[in-house]
């Protein structure tokens, strides 16, 4: 008989586990637990595995779980895979839905950071939320080895239903074509928020997967809205730009990945950015032209906070409203770059007070010190107010003041 194996096993893994299948003629089902807690859980575990074979139908079976600490909708997720490599069985088995985990987002929700966790790192999802990130993207593209992909699949589906992410916005990049079809039948019905959309370089992209997450919606009934950032990586795709970020209502965040992106021009990617201005600049002003979010790329030297801190200064100048983040210490530069300095804000509220106060004496005329205010500015000014206010950064009455 063929076995079959799922998970990760090695000295350095934690928090997941590795399981070998075999499935018999007969013989009824025996587990083999190697694992540093198998005094304490050793019983709970042999009983969980006991139930997901049970589910399948299994009932002759030799099993080896080698345990390196994995919660039990980890074992689970291993487990299902191992069975689906040795059956055509399309049955799931589910954890429960924790009730903190339904929540839906809004469209022009804060969109600072997102953090990037691979989907098929259990040890790297657990604590996420914890980080204060805008949102969580569990990574089932490049993260993960290509035998890898359905393993991960079911673990990112099993993650979105039993680890708290305190609030952030639950984000899944897919993987291309069929694979990301076969991604989204797995994970839409477990309520994620937004899908990133790898390598995309047009708009009729953007509207297959669009209709397949509507037609996934449809027949399982699910209330909660799903939204999209296409993310663009070659220079295909950023001359496509605006008609990508309008190729659905459902759009409401565009981002640009510079590591595709220069490699497609032939070039090396730098820490002023020169190389990219053009593309950059091309997202951002497709994304406003599009009334969406430009999202600007990771920032890839976890170890050089100077340098992304300056980075998120000149991404903020040139129009952007977020970036990626592929370690948590990076979170809290982001979060800070992007939102307004209390300079911006106290400048923000004397425009409006200024406008205000000439509207209401009459004047045709508005000036703050030195300079002329006009309705754009005035407009940037009130946008800087509002973000501020939902930052909890100033009280909503100071607005009106």
């Amino acid at each position: 008989m063929k076995n079959a194996f799922a998970g990760n096993t090695g000295p350095k893994v934690r928090s997941d586990c590795g399981v070998t299948l075999e499935i018999k003629h007969k013989g009824g089902i025996t587990i083999d637990l190697k694992s540093k807690v198998g005094t304490l859980y050793g019983e709970s575990i042999s009983a969980l595995c006991r139930e997901v074979l049970a589910h399948f139908m299994i009932r002759d079976a030799e099993l080896l779980v080698e345990d390196s600490g994995a919660l039990p909708f980890v074992i689970m997720a291993r487990l299902e895979a191992a069975i689906k490599k040795l059956t055509d069985s399309d049955r799931e088995y589910l954890p429960v839905m924790l009730k903190t985990n339904i929540y839906s987002t809004e469209a022009d929700r804060t969109r600072f950071s997102r953090l990037y966790l691979p989907g098929n790192n259990p040890a790297l999802m657990i604590n996420a939320g914890l980080h204060s990130a805008d949102g969580i993207i569990l990574d089932l593209e490049d993260s993960v080895a290509p035998e890898k992909k359905d393993e991960a699949r079911l673990l990112v589906r099993n993650a979105l239903r039993q680890i708290d992410f305190r609030g952030a916005e639950r984000m899944v990049r897919i993987n291309q074509g069929k694979t990301g079809l076969e991604d989204l039948k797995v994970l839409i019905p477990n309520n994620v928020n937004l899908v990133l959309i790898p390598k995309c370089d047009t708009a009729e992209q953007v509207q297959e997967l669009d209709s397949e997450i509507n037609k996934i919606r449809t027949e399982r009934k699910l209330k909660n809205r799903t939204f999209l950032m296409p993310v663009v990586e070659s220079a295909y795709g950023v001359e496509n730009a605006f008609s990508i970020a309008g190729a659905s209502e459902n759009v409401v965040a565009m981002a640009i990945g510079l590591e595709d992106f220069t490699a497609d021009l032939g070039v090396q990617r730098t820490l002023e950015g020169s190389e990219s201005f053009y593309a950059r600049t091309r997202i951002v002003n497709a994304a406003k032209a599009a009334r969406i979010q430009p999202i600007d790329s990771v920032f890839s030297d976890v170890a050089d906070i100077e340098g992304l801190t300056h980075n998120v200064a000149r991404s903020k100048a040139l129009g952007f409203e977020g970036m990626g983040c592929i370690h948590p210490r990076q979170i809290r530069v982001i979060n800070k770059g992007f939102a307004p300095s209390a300079e911006e804000t106290e400048k923000a509220l004397k425009i409006v007070l200024a406008w205000e106060d000439a509207k209401n004496r009459g004047l045709g005329v508005v000036a703050l010190g030195t300079k002329m205010i006009d309705a754009p500015v005035v407009a940037r000014a009130m946008k800087t107010i509002n973000l501020a206010v939902k930052l909890g950064m100033i009280p909503a009455d100071r607005k009106k003041e």
